[in-house]
């Protein structure tokens, strides 16, 4: 498969781990992917010119932006941008802060329901079919 045909994918995690878990998952389910490790970096890259088909992001990224602005601004970049929202302790704020049509995925998760979570998000919004 082509690299230009792959959607890509920003992966969010201050957890260097739980980025190469998903970030592995993805690349395997045909995604490229762009991993950052905080923030203030996902947040540069959103305002930057890349073409990013869907998000993964922890809510909770350390000091800096959250995972909340995060996805606020992908939203504010691509209006039906997919967000999946990765989380081991703020899942009950999901409902207040998270932005419409996303999905939360609680932590401990299988890399599996990351890659099916964005990939039904993003046959959701397809209407090219």
């Amino acid at each position: 498969m082509s690299e230009l045909l792959r959607p890509l994918v920003l992966i969010v995690d201050d957890e260097v781990l739980i980025n190469d878990l998903v970030a592995e998952a993805m690349s395997e389910a045909g995604y490229e992917i762009e991993v950052v490790h905080d923030g203030a970096s996902a947040l540069a890259l959103l305002d930057g010119d890349r073409p990013f088909r869907a998000v993964v992001t922890d809510v909770n990224l350390g000091s800096g932006p959250s995972g909340w602005d995060v996805a606020r601004r992908a939203r504010e970049t691509t209006p039906e941008l997919p967000v999946v929202y990765v989380s081991g302790g703020d899942a009950q704020d999901w409902s207040a802060r998270g932005v419409p049509g996303s999905t939360m995925i609680t932590k401990p998760f299988a890399a599996a329901q990351i890659v099916t979570a964005v990939s039904a998000l993003m046959n959701k919004g397809d209407t090219s079919a």
